[in-house]
């Protein structure tokens, strides 16, 4: 692979990739808005490919959610709130999805290495900002040398999938180079340009590499509000069918994915195909229920939750998708 970049003038970066003697042309990047980094190149198979990241497979590209936010001021008020702002939202993030085993990791630059981009005492305030961010997270944190960009520090959430291998996904990074370099600026109060600083901040990294590490989170069996399949209707025989397509309607209205299982299988194959399939919740539905207005409920993984009105289960899981719960409420 090479890189053909344009005059940072006009704001974007173009790629060159040469497969197999033919040279094709990435669209322009608008420099600071997209970000698209290309995994390796390994010849042999039709020319193009690209390395899969946690068992998904041959990604073509990868996304990186890297939005950038400009400081008006540089002052440790401004910038510290900023900051906090960022690390909140990876906090958000990190805790709706369960994910509580990680560790935070502040990326400092090596005192030793020439690497480095602009002067000495941005970087103090920098890493010192940092710091004080780290701090006021309240979570242990540990420095390390050599580990920020070659323009800024940052700190780093490393998460612990499920069989112990550590991922580095959000990050949060301070940065008083790229302004410079791209001659940013901005009016202040008194009328004057100054410089601002840049912010940029991942809370995901990599949206495939946090996909599949969420994948291997949940070993499969998502929490409900995050299922692809979130109820699935198992009707007993052909003659509660169409209670069992009222229900599938009474719980769509409600927001919430269902399915009814149509097939002619017996009731336990009905009920192991939709364990299999990772799916919270099935609705047994017998000529007793459809008649009383109840349903037999069971779930993935607590198993037979007995019966109970239809419209109770309705609200239940109705209530549990809307706020988000990590373990079953019924």
């Amino acid at each position: 692979m090479t890189e053909r970049a344009a005059p940072p003038a006009n704001g974007k970066a173009c790629f060159d990739i040469r497969v197999d003697q033919t040279e094709r042309l990435l669209a322009g990047l608008k420099a600071g808005l997209y970000d698209m980094v290309f995994c390796s190149y390994q010849p042999g198979e039709n020319g193009l490919r690209f390395t899969p990241v946690v068992e998904l497979p041959f990604v073509v590209a990868m996304l990186k959610d890297d939005p950038l936010a400009k400081c008006p001021s540089i002052t440790p008020d401004q910038l510290a709130g900023e900051i906090r702002q960022c690390l909140g939202i990876v906090k958000t993030i990190f805790g709706t999805l369960g994910m509580t085993d990680y560790r935070v990791r502040l990326s400092m630059r090596d005192p030793e290495s020439d690497k480095y981009v602009g002067s000495p005492e941005n970087w103090d305030k920098a890493e010192q900002a940092l710091r004080e961010a780290a701090e006021w997270l309240g979570a242990d944190y540990s420095e390390e040398a050599g580990e920020a960009a070659f323009y800024g520090p940052k700190i780093d959430f490393i998460v612990r999938d499920a069989i112990g291998r550590e991922w580095q996904l959000g990050t949060v990074q301070v940065d008083y180079n790229l302004p410079e370099r791209f001659d940013l600026h901005y009016t202040g109060a008194d009328n004057k340009p100054h410089r601002p600083v840049m912010v940029h901040r991942a809370p995901f990294g990599s949206m495939e590499r946090f996909t599949g590490l969420l994948i291997e989170h949940f070993e499969g069996k998502f929490p409900t509000w995050l299922s692809p399949e979130q109820v699935r209707v198992l009707p007993i025989s052909d003659k509660v069918t169409d209670v069992a397509a009222a229900h599938r309607t009474a719980l769509a209205a409600r927001g919430v994915r269902v399915t009814v299982d149509e097939t002619p299988d017996k009731i336990g194959a009905k009920i192991r195909n939709a364990r299999l399939d990772r799916v919270p919740y099935m609705l047994v539905l017998g000529q007793r229920e459809a008649e009383d207005g109840t349903i037999s409920v069971r779930h993935r993984d607590k198993g037979d939750l007995g019966a109970m009105p239809f419209e109770q289960f309705a609200d239940l899981v109705a209530r549990e998708i809307a706020e988000r719960h990590i373990s079953p409420v019924i």
